[in-house]
């Protein structure tokens, strides 16, 4: 796994505007020779995915830099299993476009500006750094969290739909049980660093714990439960995949109750 990309570690790049690439080291096309064709654009497929794991490398710089400043065990200890799982992210992805004939040193131009997006990101985290106001300090940590695994959901969801969309194959099934493992963890970093930040956000604002739920949304949590799946006795996986057979929108970033609620909702649809 790498998480640094350098020319003496294999690192191609494509020559674009006033950047200048080593003529040894530029690629104009890196979907040329490669396993990406399956009825997509080829080179521009290259191009996403390099981006997608520059995000994910991004990710492990983040995780490594907020989870030794956060001051919160819980918080430290939730960024440091971030990071472990942002670094499995990155091996899946360096294993897919190695599997292609690509090269997962490869820095496409949308890869660039991702890096410029994230070390911005990190910088954020650090704006507060030494402050007595400790709270808001860590939201700031927190807040980076969320953007970031909001951007990785949406990038592990966009493959799983480009999976559907190619013509079967050896890769396509690759990358579809690679978007599975990234979607069905049963963790959801990204419903976590939500409701984490509306808990903070909520406590440093009136002082106490924010109500379980308030009693409209008491009663729609009862009708859902007349049409919502057992939740104790289905898997994220299972109704994952169930979502992804009644072709529900949005499925890949879903919570687990999300997900129940909607293969319900496709359900009764489908009966009516």
């Amino acid at each position: 796994m790498t998480t640094v990309v350098t020319k003496v570690l294999g690192g191609t790049a494509k020559p674009v505007g006033i950047l200048y690439i080593e003529p040894d080291l530029q690629v104009e096309d890196a979907g040329t020779g490669t396993g990406l064709d399956g009825g997509l654009n080829a080179p521009f497929v290259a191009d996403l995915l390099s981006a997608c794991l520059a995000h994910e490398r991004c990710g492990v710089h983040l995780y490594r830099s907020i989870a030794g400043r956060s001051t919160m065990p819980d918080l430290r200890e939730r960024y440091e299993a971030l990071r472990t799982e942002t670094e499995t992210h990155v091996a899946l992805l360096e294993a897919l476009i190695s599997d292609t004939g690509g090269n997962p040193m490869y820095v496409s131009p949308a890869a660039r500006a991702t890096e410029g997006a994230a070390a911005r990101l990190v910088e954020t985290t650090w704006v507060l750094d030494g402050s007595l106001d400790t709270v808001t300090a860590e939201l700031a940590m927190l807040e980076a969290v969320l953007l970031a695994e909001t951007k990785n959901h949406d990038n592990w969801e966009l493959l799983g739909e480009l999976a559907d969309a190619m013509t079967a194959g050896s890769w396509r099934d690759s990358l579809q049980a690679a978007v599975d493992q990234v979607l069905n963890q049963e963790d959801d970093p990204l419903g976590w660093a939500r409701e984490t930040r509306r808990r903070m956000l909520y406590v440093a604002a009136t002082g106490s714990e924010p109500p379980a739920a308030t009693p409209a949304h008491r009663d729609e949590a009862a009708d859902d439960a007349a049409v919502t799946p057992d939740s104790a006795t289905v898997t994220k996986e299972e109704l994952y995949h169930e979502a992804k057979d009644l072709d529900v929108p949005g499925r890949g970033a879903m919570t687990k109750d999300e997900l129940a609620a909607a293969v319900a909702a496709a359900k009764e649809g489908d009966q009516s």
